[in-house]
């Protein structure tokens, strides 16, 4: 009987130990892989999220929730990005994840997070209370969280801090070099007025300093409306409008109709890993889309 016992312990225990490596349930695809760039081969990691979905509304499926159940260390955006399916995840997850314990880690909380709205009203849209959480789009945050995610690495894994911390070295050197040249590169695109679909580009164009001159959205997570685009078609006969640009999940369909009649170019940046073949980790991410905006605007001209 002891035997026997023993035995279901095992079977039991077998799928949580069959691989050393720690287990990283990423929300979003970009911390994902920065999460492998500074864990590396001691780190399995798994995106709830890809390019095409709006991480704002996804379902916490049946599958999250085994996912999560596994994990020993999660990485989110925050500030509500995921407020619509990770609380219900969570529910199911173990206590090492949950708020405040060293599982957990909101990439929001330890960077500047802009666009504190001063009202909270849900006549104005879907506003985040917290800010805007798309936080990963400006490389300085990136640094930020990376170091977040090597100290937890390190407590989850003290044997492996060495290694962590070799690697974490690694990619900031790699990362502060790649981020000076982006910068350099993309000087000509200081100024630039663009129109977006939604505020997630909002890191990157205080990054770049490039200046939003209106959203497709009449308010934040509303769809455009033919009115909307028709007050946007008359301002920018009065406002220089270099730009539109809008993410792989969102509809073209209102950027291309004002594109139509203003002669704008419009841009689709892949805003995470995977938004198109070349942003394949944060290096390619970054590198398409400082091209993508300089192509872009040297058409124009």
């Amino acid at each position: 009987m002891k035997k026997l016992l023993l035995l279901v312990g095992l079977l039991i225990a077998a799928p949580y130990f069959s691989d050393a490596s720690l287990r990283v349930f990423a929300c979003e695809p970009e911390w994902a892989s920065l999460a492998e760039e500074i864990g590396g081969d001691k780190v399995s990691t798994f995106s709830a999220t890809h390019a095409q979905q709006n991480p704002h509304y996804i379902r916490a499926r049946p599958s999250l929730i085994a996912k999560i159940r596994r994990a020993d260390l999660l990485i989110c955006s925050g500030a509500g990005l995921e407020v619509g399916w990770l609380p219900i995840l969570l529910q199911k997850a173990d206590a090492a994840l949950q708020p405040g314990r060293r599982g957990y880690i909101n990439a929001s909380d330890h960077v500047t997070v802009l666009e504190l709205p001063t009202v909270v009203d849900r006549s104005l849209g879907d506003i985040h209370p917290e800010g805007n959480p798309h936080v990963h789009l400006n490389p300085v945050n990136i640094l930020k969280v990376a170091n977040v995610i090597y100290e937890r690495l390190c407590q989850l894994d003290a044997e492996n801090a060495p290694y962590y911390q070799d690697r974490l070295e690694q990619f900031q050197q790699r990362w502060t070099i790649a981020s000076a040249q982006w910068k350099k590169r993309s000087a000509s695109l200081k100024g630039t007025s663009v129109v977006v679909y939604h505020k997630n580009f909002t890191y990157l164009l205080d990054w770049l300093e490039m200046k939003k001159v209106g959203s497709l959205e009449p308010k934040p997570g509303l769809p455009p409306t033919a009115s909307h685009l028709n007050q946007l078609l008359k301002e920018a006969e009065t406002t220089e409008l270099s730009l539109i640009i809008h993410t792989p999940y969102e509809n073209d369909k209102a950027a291309q109709w004002l594109s139509s009649r203003t002669g704008t170019t419009v841009v689709e940046l892949p805003y995470t890993i995977g938004g198109n073949e070349q942003s394949n980790d944060l290096f390619g991410l970054y590198d398409q889309t400082i091209s993508l905006l300089i192509e872009a605007v040297s058409n124009e001209r």
